[in-house]
């Protein structure tokens, strides 16, 4: 299959924003690995669909909040990345998945902080640690925030608390990381409508309504919107961009 010669990674591709991300990609001609927690059939799909370009793609399965699978997980990777492509790296690390439990400050416990602080930022952090040293040098990493993270939501605290952690990350990592020429920067997505929140926004007009009179684009975002500017970010194009936050949310609450 053609290729450009860059393999990349994303969490998270099975549906929505990863999706997109890894079939942008893709018609960039970039190989891709994807993971997927739970829906092997919904990354199987997504592979096929990659597939079709022309292009290479493996499915691999990881919870991005559970630390303690993540040695297996890189052994997983460094034996796709020799079967599929003949390397032991790959360029470009989309660090998106997750999931989302709306709660107020004073409804939240211990059980559900510790879920969601795992996966957006404790695992974002370590799986891009056990990552690095197969990253090659002058790749790229983009880290999925949200627009949260500049405004207030209801019941969104511990969510965009932790995805403000992974902004600071971003910038530390741009540093650390800057020596070998990996860019590390943040895509922060608005409303969408996907199947985040069970649907919450894709499912609800009088939601999309509200959110659309409060964008100055005038409507809410679909997945192809944030996902094709994750796919930008990793281009050539932006080779002197590191360390930033890219909003995508068409100008929401501005």
């Amino acid at each position: 299959m053609s290729s450009s010669g860059r393999i990349a990674l994303v969490t998270g591709a099975n549906r929505g924003i990863g999706r997109s991300a890894a079939l942008h990609l893709a018609r960039d001609g970039v190989g891709v690995i994807l993971t997927y927690r739970t829906h092997p059939g919904e990354a199987a799909e997504v592979v096929k669909e990659i597939n079709d370009l022309g292009v290479s793609a493996v499915a691999l399965q990881l919870d991005a909040g559970l630390v303690d699978s993540f040695d297996a997980f890189v052994a997983a990777v460094t034996d796709a990345l020799g079967r599929t492509w003949g390397r032991d790296t790959f360029d470009y690390l989309v660090n998106n998945a997750g999931t989302q439990i709306p709660m107020s400050f004073g409804e939240v416990t211990e059980e559900n902080f510790d879920l969601i602080v795992n996966m957006y930022f404790k695992g974002v952090f370590f799986l891009t640690q056990k990552l690095s040293g197969l990253l090659a040098d002058n790749g790229a990493i983009v880290n999925v925030s949200s627009a949260m993270t500049r405004f207030y939501v209801p019941q969104r605290i511990v969510y965009s608390a932790a995805k403000g952690a992974v902004e600071v990350l971003t910038r530390y990592l741009a540093q650390d990381l800057g020596p070998r020429g990996i860019r590390v920067n943040t895509v922060a997505p608005g409303a969408v409508a996907t199947d985040f929140s069970g649907g919450l926004l894709r499912d609800n007009p009088a939601i999309q309504r509200q959110l659309s009179g409060l964008t100055a684009l005038g409507r809410i975002a679909v997945a192809d919107d944030a996902g094709g500017a994750i796919a930008a970010m990793l281009r050539d194009d932006n080779r002197w961009v590191t360390g930033q936050r890219v909003e995508t949310s068409g100008g929401i609450h501005l």
